[in-house]
């Protein structure tokens, strides 16, 4: 890709379209950009933005077996929370591996847009739950 295409929101993947899909369970605005197509293998993989200030709400990939979630980080920069542990801090090229059944958020840093490659891991029972969002309090005490 062209250097202009880098100095896009997204990346070198690109913006993609409003994730209004899953806007409910963010605080901001976030666009999804599918990179495989559902049931096309084993992994799905998406290039998720966050505009600045965006986050989603705390959540947990259940499964029995396997499971969880890979996050590789790809423009911007972020923040990313286990429940009970202190945020960290994302920038490009730094891998998120979240276990199953671990509650946690991700998403863009105050004044910066934040994108990542999501890859859901294959597993036994696997879904989904959405939890409460982080608040602004919890939000406003990251540096």
């Amino acid at each position: 890709m062209s250097n202009e295409n880098k100095t896009e929101h997204g990346g070198i993947f690109g913006l993609g379209e409003p994730n209004t899909g899953f806007a409910q369970y963010f605080i901001g605005n976030s666009y999804l950009n599918p990179l495989t197509k559902p049931g096309e293998s084993a992994i799905f993989i998406a290039n998720v933005t966050f505009e600045p200030a965006c986050r989603n709400n705390w959540h947990i990939h259940h499964a029995s077996t396997g499971g969880g979630q890979i996050l590789i980080c790809v423009d911007g920069e972020g923040w990313y929370q286990e429940e009970g542990k202190e945020a960290r801090s994302l920038k490009p090229g730094d891998i998120v591996v979240i276990p199953a059944n671990v509650k946690h958020w991700h998403g863009a840093k105050k004044d910066c847009w934040f994108s990542h490659l999501a890859f859901e891991v294959p597993g036994e029972d696997t879904s989904n739950e959405w939890c409460e969002p982080v608040s602004d309090e919890e939000y406003n005490k990251l540096g």
